[in-house]
């Protein structure tokens, strides 16, 4: 075996184990990014009401989490068109989850929403 000389290239074998190397801890890196990045603190602020209002007596709140009748969460899905449409009458849609709401209190009337929404099956 000889010895390297000074102005000589390194050997082949380090060069590959020097990109080795660097290709696994930059792999380590991109792995572990979200995992530090979900260990940060959040803030837990609720989101404040996109719309409140009472309408015939009966509580109505809008928020990016639902739509709620006093207090009980409204069932409501987003058509592709962008309009609104409830578990209370699929056969008409809305253009704002608050004008949604306030059919659903004029086709309840008296009656309170289910505090939990059956589950299709």
């Amino acid at each position: 075996m000889h010895a390297a000389s000074a102005g000589a290239p390194p050997p082949r074998r380090a060069v590959l184990r020097a990109a080795f190397t660097a290709a696994v801890l930059a792999g380590t890196a991109a792995a572990l990014a979200p995992v530090l990045r979900a260990r940060r603190p959040r803030q837990t602020v609720s989101p404040a009401p996109l719309a409140e209002e009472t309408y015939r007596g009966r509580h109505i709140q809008v928020t990016a989490a639902g739509v709620r009748i006093d207090g009980r969460p409204l069932h409501v899905m987003r058509r592709a068109d962008g309009s609104y449409l409830s578990g209370i009458n699929h056969f008409q849609s809305y253009g704002t989850p608050l004008e949604l709401a306030r059919a659903a209190v004029d086709e309840l009337g008296t009656t309170q929403l289910a505090l939990a929404a059956p589950h299709h099956g």
